[in-house]
């Protein structure tokens, strides 16, 4: 029953976020759409009486929990919230396929969203249990969609060290470090994941890794 009830919680949280916000019309319509999806999904496909699965070779070099990371960047509540959120209950209920068909709806319907490619970039990495080609071309798309912005780099070097890469994982984000203002809301989380992979023990990179932006 637990994961019925934490559905249950998920649903409730997310519609009282999106009242509290004011989000109404096409949006409003978008979201509760997100939500209905996922939890379809759960109805159909969830097992909630299955023991926990052993956790991935993703999962375990998570370094920084993602929703975390998305919070300090972009803020705790905006209007994909929904969106995210639900994608990411259904990947830790080890659902990645629907996590990441939330997410391919969602910027199927909003393709100039920077966080929503980056959430799909992250659900392909939870599904494949490491960074692939379409989780690249996503977060390419984010890089595209916010120039000079850190959070696509971040997030793909987030994929690289769950992928087994911490070492360029840690360059990236030191990197980002270089040119992060000191007062950033976000720079304390990239400067704990550098001391998570290892602080300055890796080489500094020769040239910027990560991903271009898409043409």
């Amino acid at each position: 029953m637990t994961g019925w009830l934490i559905l249950l919680l998920l649903l409730a949280l997310a519609a009282g976020a999106l009242w509290a916000m004011r989000v109404r019309g096409a949006m409003l319509n978008a979201c509760g759409a997100a939500l209905l999806i996922g939890a379809a999904g759960y109805a159909l496909q969830g097992r909630p009486g299955l023991p926990s699965a052993p956790a991935d070779d993703a999962a375990e070099h998570q370094v920084v929990p993602l929703a975390q990371a998305r919070h300090a960047f972009f803020g705790n509540f905006s209007g994909e919230e929904s969106w995210l959120a639900m994608s990411e209950a259904l990947a830790r209920d080890g659902d990645t396929e629907n996590a990441v068909n939330i997410l391919r709806n969602a910027v199927g319907r909003y393709p100039g969203n920077v966080q929503l490619w980056i959430g799909l970039g992250n659900a392909l990495v939870d599904h494949a249990r490491g960074l692939t080609p379409p989780a690249e071309l996503a977060y390419r798309r984010a890089a595209g969609l916010a120039p000079g912005h850190p959070a696509p780099l971040f997030f793909y070097g987030l994929a690289l060290a769950r992928s087994g890469d911490p070492q360029t994982a840690a360059a990236i984000w030191r990197n980002i470090l270089a040119t992060a203002p000191a007062k950033a809301d976000w720079r304390p989380l990239v400067e704990q994941g550098v001391m998570a992979l290892g602080g300055q023990q890796a080489a500094p990179p020769q040239r910027q890794p990560g991903p271009h932006p898409a043409s």
